[in-house]
């Protein structure tokens, strides 16, 4: 078994919790702990929204493993383990969407690293249970436990849908967003940046790491004859993307993909505001992965344009595999890189 997290090595002290349970495990999942969950409970469902999660772990876990933006079964659950997500609403969306598969008095259990707004636990659970208690505290991390003696209602997607309009160049957008997803409240500055600066665009485009659609859909509003497609690793920012082309009356093709995984180029233009956020790190290596592979997945004249925080030392990954790689624009917050042979 590989490394655990500290969240995870701090749950194996407290396995006797789960012993016998009908689990349902979902929110920041990143190591081995369904594996390690698997041999003390009578049955396991985790559910992911991270698409490369799943895809390194569906081999092992098969039926046992789900991916998407919304869980929903006939199966019933006697015990939740919620591993806190970064985002305070998307840990609320998740609890709505997962209690509703509960048995009454079901085991709430809720961990999370300190850093991390598990302090914050009590509230999260208050909706579903009375007098959460701290099971257990270590690894820098801690595990709160409650159990469900309040009623559930029914989960409705739409309630948890955040929308809001901007203008781009003239055009007025109506963005749909889940908890969670980057550019769900507004517009960053960062994308504002790169629309700003976006060069014209024909035949197939791929927006890479689509989040709420902001991209994609101003181009594709933009360029009506794009052949446009639009990926993401997360299930929440698919959905979101779903949500925004159709509410501006925008097609395009919208899949998950591990960076390159679920893709086939080549495009004439891939557009990206590349994230480097996971969890509570700092994460470059599928950045980098992305950057360093772009070429490959370019037509021969094809060209890559991002934007990227100013201190992210992108240009040396991208000169090493196009012959030009500008910059664009720098306003000292954000730069945009433009990039072809």
């Amino acid at each position: 078994m590989s490394s655990l997290s500290n969240v995870s090595e701090m749950l194996e002290r407290n396995l006797e919790l789960f012993a016998g349970k009908q689990l349902l495990v979902c929110g920041l999942l990143d190591d081995d702990l369904p594996l390690l969950l698997r041999p003390h409970v009578a049955a396991m469902t985790a559910f992911t929204t991270d698409y490369s999660y799943y895809r390194r772990y569906q081999p092992q876990l098969g039926e046992r493993i789900v991916f998407g933006h919304q869980f929903a079964c006939d199966a019933r659950y006697d015990a939740l383990l919620l591993l806190l997500p970064k985002a305070k609403q998307e840990a609320q969306y998740l609890m709505a969407m997962a209690a509703p598969l509960l048995t009454a008095d079901a085991d709430l259990l809720v961990a999370g690293d300190n850093k991390g707004g598990i302090n914050g636990a009590d509230k999260l659970l208050a909706p579903y249970a009375d007098k959460p208690i701290k099971r257990d505290s270590a690894r820098r991390a801690s595990l709160y436990h409650a159990e469900l003696s309040k009623a559930v209602s029914p989960f409705d997607i739409e309630q948890w849908v955040g929308r809001y309009r901007c203008e781009l160049g003239g055009q007025a957008l109506e963005i749909h967003a889940l908890p969670g997803v980057f550019s769900a409240a507004e517009l960053d500055n960062g994308s504002r940046l790169l629309l700003d600066h976006l060069p014209p665009l024909s035949g197939r485009v791929l927006d890479f790491g689509c989040g709420a659609g902001v991209l994609g859909c101003t181009m594709g509003a933009r360029y009506p004859d794009l052949q446009l497609e639009l990926v993401d690793i997360n299930a929440l920012a698919l959905e979101s993307s779903r949500r925004t082309l159709a509410a501006n009356g925008v097609s395009a093709k919208v899949c998950a993909s591990d960076v390159y995984s679920d893709i086939q180029g080549p495009y004439t233009h891939i557009i990206s505001n590349p994230p480097f956020h996971a969890g509570l790190k700092t994460f470059y290596a599928a950045t980098e992965t992305f950057l360093a592979d772009a070429r490959r997945h370019l037509q021969p004249r094809g060209a890559l344009t991002i934007v990227a925080n100013a201190f992210l030392r992108y240009q040396p990954i991208l000169q090493q595999s196009f012959k030009h790689a500008d910059i664009m624009a720098d306003d000292k917050r954000f730069r945009i890189y433009h990039c072809h042979q």
